[in-house]
């Protein structure tokens, strides 16, 4: 494949951001990443693989939630807190795995920078105001940056032990439920801006892949700030396939080739699929929770056959990449 498929947008990056970007492009249409994604510090979801398969995903996403420096724990509710408190430590986790040279991936929900209640990631617990936060000058953009600059810090030690990050900021941006995506396409391309020269060149993070996620064209923020395209996809339980039609979908967003992956799934797809009807995923991640504990969305039998396809990538076959 070309090398501009690979070839990171920050020209900065770290070595580890082209090999990981190197790599995954030479699998696509070949093989797929597993990868699942753990929200606890009990890490239920990887167990239960690790259990069921006797093996492991070559890729764990973390979520970064509980890290928000505005939760307001004086107007939350039990759920909120629950999930707040699962989540506590969980960089610690993704220390761990690093320790294995699995690849990660980062999910933030992130509570509002200013005012909300309980979950204030969600557009109706917030009035927060996306469309003032990217106008500088503004209290909703002089918290959106000091928020941006706490999670810059948590990120900073990665970069500096070169550890590669696959860093999805923003996700499902083209939806409103989220306060990031509530003011629509032009606002969240300019929050994914903002956010981008601010990480790569105030704070020089070059250990980030910037995965962009979602396949509505008006939202997508342009070739130059984005190294890999990705959607979220929640089939019904045990519709197992390749999502080629969803992959075709995707790749409609820009006309620069660019590595693809499924950000979030509900179900296991079909990697033999993937392959013989070259929908070009090169990794994929299935949600947390009853996605992926109980046999609800896909049985275990279909887990194992999975893990143990020739077509996937688990950490056992996935080469050192740092």
């Amino acid at each position: 494949m070309s090398d501009k498929l690979y070839t990171p947008t920050n020209t900065n990056s770290q070595k580890c951001v082209r090999d990981v970007l190197k790599y995954l492009s030479g699998i696509t249409y070949n093989k797929i990443i597993t990868g699942q994604h753990v929200q606890t510090l009990d890490m239920e979801e990887y167990e239960l693989i690790k259990e069921q398969t006797g093996k492991e995903p070559a890729l764990l996403g973390f979520e970064l939630l509980s890290y928000s420096p505005n939760i307001n724990y004086l107007d939350t509710d039990d759920e909120c807190m629950t999930e707040v408190v699962e989540n506590y430590g969980m960089l610690k986790r993704a220390w761990e795995w690093a320790e294995k040279k699995g690849l990660i991936t980062f999910t933030w929900h992130w509570f509002s920078p200013l005012g909300g209640r309980s979950k204030s990631f969600f557009t109706e617990n917030t009035e927060f105001d996306a469309s003032l936060a990217i106008k500088e000058g503004t209290p909703e953009h002089d918290a959106l940056i000091k928020d941006m600059d706490v999670m810059a810090g948590l990120l900073r030690p990665f970069c500096d032990k070169g550890i590669p990050i696959l860093w999805r900021p923003f996700h499902e941006g083209d939806g409103g439920w989220f306060w990031w995506g509530a003011k629509g396409a032009s606002v969240v391309k300019a929050l994914w801006r903002i956010m981008y020269e601010r990480y790569t060149v105030h704070h020089g993070l070059n250990n980030l892949i910037w995965v962009w996620n979602s396949q509505v064209p008006e939202c997508y923020p342009g070739d130059d700030v984005v190294d890999i395209i990705s959607r979220d996809l929640y089939p019904e339980p045990h519709a197992h396939t390749s999502q080629k039609a969803a992959y075709d979908e995707l790749l409609k967003i820009t006309d620069t080739p660019k590595i693809a992956t499924i950000g979030e799934i509900g179900v296991l797809p079909d990697p033999g699929a993937i392959h013989s009807e070259g929908a070009g995923w090169a990794a994929f991640m299935v949600w947390s929770k009853e996605f992926c504990l109980g046999e609800k969305h896909s049985s275990y039998d279909y887990l194992r056959q999975v893990y143990s396809s020739p077509f996937s990538v688990t950490l056992d076959t996935l080469p050192a990449l740092y």
